[in-house]
């Protein structure tokens, strides 16, 4: 059984920070070669819960998004833990909402996810699992 593949990465508590969570997701799937479709599941909903990690961290500026990918046989696992230890739920947007989908993606999409308070500090972690399909 081979080991699992891990990555993380350290992103400031800002805007632009979602951008370059879906950059860097997209540069290691392609260096896991998961397929497209995984891979843009992914990214979407990573983006998410990044978005939703910067606008209601509502902590100090220099507390940092913590985001760790970790692929095991047919699973992408992805976590994003911020500083602020209020635990999300899904709502209901409505049409003309700009905003407020993101959880209810997550719950969609993903095969799991969830949110936890961090066991080792301040702040939570909110997860998705994909189950994947046979890599090439």
């Amino acid at each position: 059984m081979p080991m699992p593949e891990d990555t993380v990465w350290h992103l400031p508590r800002h805007a632009r920070s979602a951008g370059r969570a879906r950059t860097l997701l997209r540069e290691q799937t392609a260096a896991w070669k998961l397929g497209d479709e995984a891979t843009e599941t992914a990214v979407l909903l990573l983006s998410g819960l990044v978005t939703n990690a910067y606008r209601h961290g509502r902590v100090s500026p220099g507390r940092e998004i913590r985001v760790r990918c970790t692929l095991d046989d047919d699973r992408l696992r992805v976590l994003v833990t911020d500083a602020n230890g209020t635990l999300p739920a899904p709502r209901t947007a409505s049409p003309d909402d700009e905003s407020g989908r993101g959880l209810a993606l997550v719950a969609a999409l993903a095969d799991d996810w969830g949110a936890t308070p961090r066991a080792e500090g301040i702040g939570k972690t909110v997860w998705f699992v994909l189950c994947l399909t046979a890599r090439p």
